[in-house]
């Protein structure tokens, strides 16, 4: 157990030793570093969450121990963990934990450790397993940080773009543009971003890797191929409504409840997110078609066949995921006469802004359907905040009664 311990500790030496873009939400968890609850780092694998924990834990003396070495899978004596843990590291009260899902029963070592004082970090990249028993063992006791693949604003620190008062300069905002346009293509993963590897290749493995070590693994899952056909059908048909009753029938599953275990799976590994329609009526909400959306445009990218590029998809995709990365409550509204907009953000039991993106706002046809399902909803959910998020058009104008403000995108990514 001893030499495992030290494998570890050079690991945690290496990761220490390397240079890292600060992330988004870095100050706050500083911030909550000595408090005496549990720090937990959520997110998809591979996003940065080891490295977010070092980043947090920097001047810091601390034992780190990963999960995902198969030695450690099967340890059942927490005890004899424990002592290798003193062996190496002496009294040190500070334990960096990662990919916790792997140890089985975790959630009791922790709680036990939590009570004798240990300031504990924990990762994982599994939503449901982490949330059902912090909920069950550690309720009140832990404060969650989530991470996901950078955004754009971290994105441009890896390209050293600066933004500052120049970004009024045209010449400064078609650079800006040219960021944006490789970040929709390429993604957030810090690999591809800083060590500049093949961005589809590494994310089509990364892609698999998840399937199948994260979940085939994890639960057991008979149906491999049906999996990785609903895996595919989602991440491609991004940005677009889904019922599980269709997806049974186009993809041959035997029961809806089948696609409803394995929709939740993947979310749960943190390959896709789910959207419900926008309804008062809670019964009516649950049964409406959902829309899927991709934790990363880098992965649609990688995943789908090669085609001609859906910019208009892709940046709602991007959208959605800035939502979820802000912590806003949305969902998408589609009228009684069929028009969508793409999200609806609440606060409490107000509806606060309508969004609709739209990637060519000058052609005639998508202005005019865009601007007309927007104020119509607008009307509908008694909502005056009216955005069209465009690819770079910008302004303020009024429609059948209503303001609408049009903002580029990339501004609205880095002015949050």
């Amino acid at each position: 157990m001893k030499e495992i311990i030290l494998s570890h500790k050079l690991e945690r030496n290496e990761l220490l030793a390397g240079k890292y873009v600060p992330r988004e939400n870095l100050i706050q968890a500083k911030k909550n570093l000595q408090s005496d609850l549990i720090k937990v780092i959520t997110g998809p694998r591979r996003a940065g969450k080891s490295v977010f924990a070092i980043q947090m834990l920097e001047g810091t003396d601390f034992a780190y121990l990963n999960f995902d070495d198969e030695r450690l899978v099967t340890v059942t004596d927490y005890d004899e963990l424990l002592k290798a843990i003193r062996q190496v590291y002496g009294e040190t009260k500070a334990l960096l934990f990662d990919e916790i899902q792997n140890l089985k029963n975790w959630e009791l070592f922790v709680n036990r450790l939590h009570r004798r004082r240990f300031n504990i970090i924990i990762t994982g990249s599994n939503a449901y397993l982490l949330s059902r028993e912090l909920s069950t063992h550690l309720t009140g006791r832990y404060v969650e940080f989530q991470i996901f693949p950078f955004s754009f604003s971290e994105f441009l620190k890896t390209k050293g773009f600066q933004v500052d008062e120049t970004l009024g300069l045209k010449e400064k905002q078609g650079l800006l543009l040219n960021h944006l346009d490789v970040y929709l293509e390429k993604g957030g993963y810090p690999e591809v971003l800083v060590k500049e590897v093949d961005a589809r290749n590494y994310l089509a493995t990364l892609f698999e890797s998840i399937l199948f070590k994260d979940i085939v693994k994890r639960y057991g899952v008979r149906y491999t191929k049906k999996l990785d056909d609903l895996a595919r059908y989602l991440v491609t048909n991004h940005s677009s409504e889904f019922s599980y009753t269709k997806i049974r029938s186009a993809l041959e599953f035997r029961s809806v409840h089948t696609v409803e275990n394995y929709t939740d799976y993947l979310m749960e590994a943190f390959l896709v997110f789910r959207v419900d329609r926008f309804s008062y009526k809670l019964k009516e909400q649950m049964k409406s078609p959902k829309k899927a959306y991709a934790y990363d445009t880098g992965v649609i990218n990688a995943v789908k066949f090669k085609a001609a590029r859906d910019s208009g998809r892709l940046i709602e995709n991007l959208v959605a995921i800035e939502l979820i990365r802000r912590g806003s409550d949305f969902y998408y509204y589609r009228s009684n006469n069929g028009k969508e907009v793409d999200f609806v953000l609440r606060k409490g039991l107000k509806v606060d802004q309508l969004i609709q993106v739209c990637y060519d706002i000058d052609d005639y046809s998508t202005r005019k359907r865009e601007l007309s399902a927007l104020v119509k909803a607008g009307k509908d959910l008694r909502c005056g905040n009216l955005t069209i998020l465009t690819w770079d058009h910008m302004a303020d104008e009024m429609h059948a009664g209503s303001r609408v403000h049009f903002l580029p995108l990339w501004r609205w990514l880095i002015e949050k």
